[in-house]
């Protein structure tokens, strides 16, 4: 797999437990990668955990400033769309960000269900769909593929 960045790219991600921090070292200071959050958030039926929704606006905040800073070319926003869709950070606030950013300065939403005005706003929206997985015959998820 070839990597190629322009200048730099940074990005924030909720789960700490995240592996691709080995591959961040290779880049060197030209990327930067913060993990914050506790990682998976339970959702529906329980009330979201104070303490979830105070790590999700910190991490906004590393984020927006990373975005309005003009020091990066990329920003990647690791599974923004779930902390949005899960009503833990307003998507106007993500939006406005977007719509102010500098002009060199590209950003990646990742995760599912994104919002509608976030739709609306981006340049290209993917959608990924599972036609089957290896879970579904008894295949538990394993470290390096699924997390």
């Amino acid at each position: 797999m070839c990597y190629e960045l322009r200048r730099d790219a940074y990005t924030v991600s909720t789960d700490p437990s995240l592996i691709d921090l080995d591959a961040v070292h290779a880049f060197g200071e030209s990327f930067v990668m913060k993990q914050m959050g506790r990682g998976f958030v339970k959702v529906g039926g329980a009330e979201t955990d104070p303490e979830d929704v105070k790590l999700v606006a910190a991490a906004w905040a590393e984020a927006e400033a990373a975005i309005r800073s003009g020091q990066w070319d990329l920003v990647i926003l690791d599974e923004i769309n779930y902390a949005i869709s899960y009503g833990m950070l307003d998507p106007a606030k993500v939006v406005a960000a977007l719509q102010e950013k500098p002009e060199p300065v590209h950003v990646i939403l990742t995760g599912r269900n994104a919002h509608p005005t976030i739709i609306e706003l981006a340049d290209t929206v993917t959608e990924m769909k599972q036609v089957k997985h290896a879970y579904e015959k008894g295949v538990m998820a394993q470290r390096g593929i699924e997390y």
